[in-house]
């Protein structure tokens, strides 16, 4: 049964985008099981969906090779000054890019549904939680939406007449003429795809992309360009962050935010299981935070969404068991590959690789084909909830206190395995600086350096400097409370290409120790970079790592240090004079800490 939409605002709002954009037919989602399984069975129908034998209620879906990924040459930060979107994000003034928009959307939808759905980002009713509306052409955005965010009409109730909601505007941009087949995969052409954020007006256009975060707008769209906005403006943080729980053998918690770039390991430390004794974990979010400074001064994150958005392809039981067991059921795959009987597979998930498949484009695939079976971004949507080790906390609408922020990178070389700040001006230095080694998943050339500060460059909503502003703002408002700040590098190289730390569970050994420095458990030595841990206060026990790999993990070069100034001093001026004082001056303590 529909309820009716008491918000004037967005009544009006769908009557507007109705007469835009000329749908067929208007449906207001509610959110409901049924709601789910009948739009799944209408996609089977239409053979866009794929039930999979081998997993109960799991589908999977290929989109277009043309629709494959979030394309940031195709995004904008959309502000009435070039300056306020800053050096990072691509820029087209607020009236040129809606008269180009406006003239996509006319008659966008013919032929098609248009699905209103209401979604709350965050425990509905939470005081850190935001309500958007997002208007689609595309069933299998509603699906993923329900397992993303909280749809349906405990959000329209939660609105009310007056409630504030952040309108989002998507279509695939096919629309249907009278007796027109419909492709499995409908979406525009390359260049008429458009992924446009207006955050002066908490504003989402998108136009062209059925795929990810292009068209799923509550995700990196709302989560973190929008929200990253509204948070400067409102006193809080929208970040690109996981969110742990770690536990002491005692019960003491620990609660953990990190950010990392991509392919750095962000969903497996998520879902870690720890290989020390007695200390366990627990998973609250894998991708973004909303943090804001409760009545006790400290700080406290909620993850936003509902539902995991991973990538596939490297995810295993070695690698990643908990993700693997989150898998089991209720999951929308989207370019892996089917096997023979019923499954889905992709590079890195079993050592056994099918004789036989078909690939991600819908082709025979055997092992001696050309390309992967699965697309490198090949997708996985699962509810939070199927999580084994999620906390109970994950959907707490006060959120849990951070202890430690943690910001990382790929390096084969220079960076320590893990390194502390020595006050919170320093960490924000750590963050702005944090710079990885590009890989198939970033953008540039595979092995150039790519500065990815705080893992936001392609995600924050407005000038970055600013971002740092905020960041250097809400320490000074912490102040003896503010969380304490980590640098970690798990891709420390030998001479011979050869990895020195193990990683995956065995991160949890670098994680107690910063929980010990929490505690004053354990001292730190005072390098120029930061501080180190003393190698007999790592926990090493049962780890097979020789004593030489140690010393390498936690040297400082001080020359290799040095030889990374003029890169640092070239990102830095890349933001002006809007880059604050006090990153300059950190950049300067930091060159006479290396002694030049």
């Amino acid at each position: 049964m529909e309820i009716p939409i008491k918000n004037k605002r967005l009544a009006g709002w769908i009557r507007e985008v109705a007469e835009l954009c000329t749908p067929e037919d208007i449906y207001v989602c509610n959110g409901s099981r049924q709601e789910y399984e009948r739009l799944m069975r209408m996609m089977v129908d239409s053979r866009m969906a794929i039930p999979l034998k081998k997993r109960p209620n799991s589908f999977l879906f290929r989109s277009d090779p043309s629709d494959v990924a979030r394309v940031e040459d195709r995004t904008y930060i959309s502000t009435p000054s070039r300056e306020d979107a800053g050096p990072t994000n691509n820029w087209i003034e607020p009236d040129r890019l809606k008269k180009t928009m406006l003239t996509l959307y006319r008659g966008c939808m013919k032929g098609r549904t248009m699905y209103v759905i209401p979604f709350s980002m965050g425990p509905i009713g939470s005081p850190m939680s935001k309500i958007g509306v997002e208007i689609s052409d595309s069933p299998y955005v509603v699906v993923n939406m329900h397992i993303m965010t909280r749809v349906g009409n405990r959000v329209i109730e939660a609105l009310g007449e007056d409630g504030d909601f952040v309108p989002c505007l998507h279509s695939i941009g096919a629309p249907l003429s009278e007796g027109q087949k419909d492709s499995l995969w409908p979406c525009a052409p390359m260049e008429k795809k458009y992924i446009s954020h207006f955050p002066e007006e908490n504003l989402i256009w998108s136009y062209g992309s059925g795929y990810g975060g292009n068209a799923l707008l509550g995700k990196k769209c709302m989560g973190l360009r929008i929200a990253s906005a509204m948070a400067r403006r409102e006193g809080w943080m929208a970040e690109h962050m996981l969110i742990l729980r770690l536990i002491s053998p005692e019960g003491r918690r620990y609660h953990i935010a990190a950010a990392f770039p991509s392919a750095c390991g962000k969903t497996n430390l998520a879902m870690i299981q720890p290989s020390i004794p007695g200390w366990r974990a627990e998973c609250i979010g894998d991708d973004i935070a909303w943090m804001r400074i409760g009545d006790d001064g400290r700080l406290y994150a909620i993850n936003p969404e509902s539902g995991f958005f991973g990538v596939a392809p490297g995810t295993s039981y070695e690698t990643n068991s908990v993700a693997m067991e989150t898998l089991r059921e209720n999951v929308i795959f989207t370019n892996c590959a089917l096997t023979d009987d019923g499954d889905v597979w992709w590079e890195g998930m079993t050592d056994d690789v099918p004789s036989h498949a078909i690939d991600w484009r819908g082709n025979d695939w055997t092992p001696e084909s050309p390309g992967d079976a699965a697309h490198p971004n090949a997708r996985f949507t699962a509810p939070v909830s199927q999580c084994p080790i999620i906390s109970s906390d994950w959907d707490n609408p006060d959120g849990v206190p951070i202890d430690i922020f943690i910001f990382g990178g790929r390096r084969s070389t220079v960076v320590p395995l893990v390194y502390e700040a020595f006050n919170w001006d320093h960490g924000v230095f750590m963050g702005a600086t944090a710079s990885s080694e590009t890989t198939a998943a970033n953008i540039g050339a595979i092995g150039n350096l790519r500065y990815d500060p705080f893992a936001m460059k392609p995600f924050c909503g407005y000038n970055m400097a600013d971002y740092f502003k905020h960041w250097l703002d809400m320490g000074d408002r912490l102040r003896d409370k503010a969380p304490r700040i980590f640098y970690v590098n798990w891709f420390r190289k030998d001479g011979d290409g050869r990895f020195l730390w193990p990683g995956f569970r065995e991160n949890s050994r670098v994680l107690k120790w910063m929980c010990e420095r929490i505690d004053g458990k354990v001292d730190a030595v005072k390098t120029p970079i930061g501080l180190l841990p003393r190698m007999e206060d790592l926990d090493l026990k049962g780890l097979d790592i020789p004593p030489e790999d140690m010393r390498e993990l936690l040297s400082v070069d001080i020359s290799q240090w040095k030889a990374e100034i003029p890169n640092i001093e070239h990102h830095f001026k890349t933001f002006g004079a809007r880059l604050p004082d006090r990153l300059w001056r950190q950049l300067e303590e930091f060159k006479g800490r290396l002694g030049g």
